[in-house]
């Protein structure tokens, strides 16, 4: 992975919980680094590790991490690096998921060397659909998650997501019902 994203995992723990936290979690995963150069590739290994030292430290699951780090990674990493890019997305939860492949290609433009997961939208209705989701990396579903979740609230709808098809149960790709509707305010 990039190291735009080992940036934001240390971002996201160094705001949340300290640096005094981020050097233990470093620690722990056998990381050296200092800083993480955003547009050179580490190996995923890596990533993996930081995730699996924050989940010890933190004493959390890896997965509520990895939720986190998905919401995190929308309305913070992606916002302040590819405002643009999102913003122009779409105008609606909707168009921003059914434009996923478009908005991936761009992205890889600027890092030849991603392999991005793929995202296909199914049985797409007014306010719900369903998202297919392909990747080559496993162990990511609460990421995906939590990316669901930042979109949501970047697009200020409430969202509803069901994971009804999961690789980890031996399904071929994951699958995840996205249903969003208006956030009613008092």
């Amino acid at each position: 992975m990039y190291g735009m994203v080992n940036s934001a995992i240390m971002d996201l723990i160094v705001t949340n919980h300290g640096e005094e936290t981020w050097l233990r979690v470093k620690s722990k995963a056998g990381v050296e680094d200092e800083i993480f150069i955003s547009n050179e590739s580490y190996p995923d290994e890596l990533t993996y590790r930081l995730v699996g030292a924050a989940s010890e430290v933190l004493d959390q699951p890896a997965g509520d991490i990895l939720k986190l780090f998905g919401r995190w990674w929308v309305l913070d990493t992606a916002l302040k690096n590819y405002g643009h890019l999102m913003k122009n997305g779409g105008r609606t939860l909707g168009e921003f998921l059914i434009n996923l492949p478009n908005f991936h290609t761009r992205v890889v433009m600027m890092f030849p060397a991603l392999k991005p997961p793929t995202f296909e939208c199914t049985e797409v209705r007014e306010t719900d659909l369903r998202l297919h989701y392909h990747s080559h990396r496993r162990g990511l579903s609460a990421f995906m998650i939590g990316l669901l979740e930042g979109l949501g609230e970047m697009y200020e709808v409430s969202v509803s997501i069901k994971h009804e098809e999961k690789v980890d149960e031996g399904a071929d790709h994951d699958v995840f019902h996205v249903a969003w509707s208006e956030v009613k305010t008092a």
